[in-house]
């Protein structure tokens, strides 16, 4: 996923007066996490080769008595345990690593090297923290499991794979996941956050992440020699207009109060200095968070596409190609107010109302929002946990420096307190979905 900053500030009280808040013994259990999450991230997958990652995955869940299935949308898993009559309750965790060389110089960092689907050795880490999120999440599941007495209804664990390419999530639903395993009344699942201190978690109701759409743009012209511009249609300057003329989009054609971002990050075109092309490619990303936004983008983008085409001489055969990648396309996350509300609530019980804090919507992406736009409307939320050692935290702050972001060689969660706050959010955010 690609990350703008959180602006984790204001805290937040509890709005809810939740029941006790679960008594985890986590000074016994935490080591076998601790290994457990070092695994993971010295043997980091890339998306859609998740194998072993999955296997680690169900296997843990087997031991806990959960009915697992593998290979579920490629290499996703999904748990089930049933406790009584109840709500169902899905927690979700992300599996894949990303093609990064890392450079936190920690001694457990990933030395991992494969071959990609390019031809290309690639450095693996788990740059987005999806260890964090695995780790936490067996670690709820232990704990749900070991305090059973304590809630009624189905526990659902989903393992996604294929989360930083979008096709994970996608995945698992066309194969049946809300039909052939469990239907859930609520889905959760927690990030962990670059830009807030471990030890807390942030979050916010309604739209929390973008929906994201990548776009590929072939502008046509007609070639000739670089001396004699006049007899071609030279497609570099058509795609100078065009990257321009995109930028009006936002600022000129969408509300100043829907947000939206049109970035072109890469533009190729020509071989030689001294010769006129015939064709320019433009690679965008599109982000937006309500959805009648990404379709005024995507028909502006086509519209203005055409036009400077059309002024520059081309004929229609001519005119650009614009083509979206729905297979990669995924909507905004939408965390449902109610229930983000017990869930806030659950968190500032168990860990502290000063360790909860108010966050804004960032224009990062997560494949997550799927599971809340299906037939079933399912209400879901998804909160932010910290990462960021607290030291390394202040002096940041008290020096103005940017810290390690996601997808960062040098991202270095301080898992030792992220763990157990994770596992404390999630177990207690849990009980109270069941209970509420």
């Amino acid at each position: 996923m690609k990350f703008s900053y959180l602006s984790a500030a204001l805290l937040l009280a509890s709005p809810f007066l939740n029941a006790q808040s679960l008594d985890l013994n986590l000074k016994k259990t935490m080591p076998a996490i601790e290994k457990f999450y070092l695994d993971l991230h010295q043997s980091p997958e890339l998306s859609y080769h998740e194998e072993k990652t999955g296997k680690k995955i169900a296997s843990q869940l087997s031991k806990l008595g959960f009915d697992v299935t593998d290979n579920v949308g490629g290499f996703g898993v999904v748990g089930i345990y049933k406790n009584g009559d109840g709500p169902t309750i899905m927690i979700r965790t992300d599996t894949d690593g990303l093609p990064i060389v890392e450079q936190t110089g920690k001694p457990y960092a990933s030395k991992v090297k494969v071959i990609n689907e390019h031809g290309n050795k690639v450095g693996v880490m788990h740059g987005c923290g999806h260890d964090i999120h695995m780790s936490s999440f067996i670690g709820t599941a232990e704990q749900l499991i070991a305090h059973k007495n304590e809630w009624q209804g189905t526990l659902m664990m989903v393992a996604q794979p294929a989360e930083e390419v979008g096709g994970g999530a996608k995945a698992m639903l066309s194969e049946g996941l809300f039909s052939k395993y469990a239907k859930p009344d609520h889905v959760i699942a927690l990030h962990v956050s670059a830009s807030v201190p471990a030890g807390k978690v942030s979050m916010k109701n309604e739209y929390t992440m973008a929906s994201v759409d990548s776009v590929d743009i072939s502008i046509k012209g007609k070639g000739g020699h670089g001396a004699y511009p006049h007899t071609t249609v030279d497609p570099v300057v058509i795609a100078a207009r065009t990257v321009l003329a995109l930028q009006t989009i936002t600022s000129r054609e969408l509300s100043p109060l829907e947000p939206s971002v049109i970035t072109v990050g890469s533009i190729h075109g020509g071989s030689k200095h001294n010769v006129i092309s015939d064709e320019v490619k433009l690679q965008l990303t599109l982000r937006s968070y309500n959805p009648d936004v990404r379709t005024a983008q995507i028909a502006a983008i086509e519209r203005i596409t055409a036009g400077i085409a059309q002024s520059a001489g081309l004929e229609e055969s001519h005119y650009p190609v614009v083509h979206v990648h729905e297979d990669e396309s995924i909507p905004s996350t939408y965390n449902n107010p109610e229930q983000t509300n017990i869930v806030r609530g659950a968190i500032a019980d168990a860990i502290g109302a000063t360790n909860v804090l108010k966050t804004k919507a960032v224009m990062a992406g997560e494949d997550f929002g799927l599971y809340g736009r299906t037939d079933e409307n399912i209400p879901i939320t998804l909160f932010w946990l910290g990462g960021v050692n607290q030291q390394q935290y202040t002096k940041a702050m008290e020096n103005n420096e940017t810290l390690p972001s996601l997808h960062s060689s040098k991202f270095a969660p301080d898992y030792k307190v992220a763990l157990p706050t994770g596992i404390k959010a999630m177990s207690n955010a849990a009980v109270a979905l069941f209970n509420n």
